[in-house]
């Protein structure tokens, strides 16, 4: 089966800045995509690009088949996009909405959007302005879903809703997803929506993808390893699948990926007292691989206070 998304050395810089960064990576038909990143990691741009919205620097990406800056209107009629904060005419009805969108799609199902807004409860005569942005979230998933899009690209969909509607809005993803051969590429700011629904993931950090793999390979292979002292603490010596390493009072916590006999055995020629091994969950691993280098507080010293 082909990939419905191709990245090849994918790069963008705004000025000095370079907010992507020679990405590659490959989206199989079918697939759920999670893309993962802290604000600014550039995960938008690299979405944008993949639309032909924003130009790259270099490199090049194919969306079923095209190549993303020249797709035909052949090719857009089979994506459908959902933008962050889910943008509309306010003053526009839900009603005025479907027949702008309907437009340009040469194929439309009615009847599933009338079941979506009849499930949410929406009226065709409420407008943009007077409805919530869980609502407006939800409309535009009937929108984006009418058209029975082959590739539903996603850019922080359930930003500012709240956990209710958060949950259909994710259900209602999930519908899609059991559609067979259906595509969905989505950030997300929500661990546990990724964790839940995603098959593969990737992690941008200030523009470098770092993680590209199965949801279950990336939380099952991350571990932490927690040693005890009784005196000073020495480094952890430098090995395969090394993340981190940081020092906290007499105890050295180690972040490794693929953790096996050899890091054991590294962990026990380094004379500790205990070695305790810990898994990691998703928020676990990705706050590891993103929040880069970590400083302690600093100490406030109490003033004097004249008797």
């Amino acid at each position: 089966m082909s990939d419905a998304v191709t990245i090849d050395r994918l790069t963008k810089h705004y000025g000095p800045h370079c907010v992507v960064n020679n990405v590659s990576l490959n989206i199989p038909t079918g697939c759920v995509y999670g893309l993962l990143g802290r604000n600014g990691a550039g995960k938008s741009t690299l979405i944008k690009m993949l639309l032909g919205m924003v130009h790259q620097d270099a490199g090049s990406a194919t969306v079923l088949g095209e190549d993303s800056q020249s797709l035909s209107p052949a090719i857009r009629t089979r994506v459908a996009y959902l933008a962050e904060g889910h943008p509309f005419y306010l003053w526009m009805t839900v009603g005025e909405a479907i027949r702008f969108t309907r437009a340009f799609y040469p194929r439309w199902n009615d009847r599933f959007l009338a079941e979506i807004l009849n499930h949410f409860d929406i009226s065709l005569r409420a407008k943009f302005g007077r409805l919530s942005n869980g609502q407006r979230a939800q409309v535009s998933l009937a929108l984006a879903l009418a058209p029975d899009p082959e590739l539903l690209i996603l850019d922080d969909p359930t930003l500012a809703i709240d956990t209710v509607v958060r949950r259909e809005f994710m259900e209602s993803m999930i519908y899609l997803i059991q559609r067979r051969g259906r595509t969905i590429v989505f950030s997300s700011h929500i661990l546990g929506d990724v964790e839940r629904v995603a098959d593969r993931i990737g992690v941008l950090v200030d523009g470098v993808l770092r993680v590209d793999c199965p949801t279950d390979q990336f939380t099952g292979s991350l571990r932490r390893v927690v040693l005890e002292f009784l005196g000073s603490v020495p480094d952890f010596p430098a090995c395969a699948g090394l993340v981190s390493q940081r020092q906290i009072g007499t105890s050295l916590e180690v972040i490794i990926v693929g953790y096996g006999e050899e890091h054991a055995a590294l962990a026990e020629s380094l004379g500790a007292v205990r070695v305790e091994v810990l898994e990691m969950n998703l928020e676990d691993a990705f706050i590891t691989y993103t929040r880069g280098e970590t400083r302690p507080l600093p100490l406030f010293e109490r003033e004097s206070v004249p008797c």
